[in-house]
């Protein structure tokens, strides 16, 4: 399997909301790195944070408009939206993800607006 595919299968997970699926496409030593926060390491951490994160969330929809794949490596360009209540958080992301040749990935980078999500999510929880 290609690693744009891993890729693709791993953010369907995501949007399916199954955390153990998605986290089975992880490698043990995992980095998942939110810019500028601190990486978070390990599968037991990403398992955390993604449910953290898609707990709240009654949908979640990940549209890609634009993805590369460069060999091992996959950039794409995302609108990751949540359904909170009865509204939408809207986020736009720059994500990096690197495949290791187990077809596991190894890094998950994503650049976005912290305080347009720490806003939007204040809105919909309040």
């Amino acid at each position: 399997m290609s690693a744009e595919q891993i890729v693709n299968d791993f953010i369907k997970a995501i949007e399916a909301q199954d955390v153990d699926a998605a986290v089975a496409m992880v490698a043990p030593n995992v980095s998942y790195e939110n810019m500028p926060m601190n990486p978070i390491v390990g599968r037991d951490a990403v398992r955390q944070t993604l449910a953290g994160f898609l707990e709240r969330a009654t949908e979640v929809d990940w549209r890609i408009d634009n993805q590369w794949a460069v060999g091992s490596t996959v950039i794409n360009e995302r609108l990751d939206r949540f359904k909170i209540g009865e509204g939408w958080l809207e986020l736009p992301v720059a994500g990096i993800f690197e495949v290791n040749t187990d077809g596991l990935i190894t890094l998950w980078r994503d650049y976005f607006d912290l305080g347009s999500y720490m806003s939007q999510l204040t809105a919909l929880t309040s």
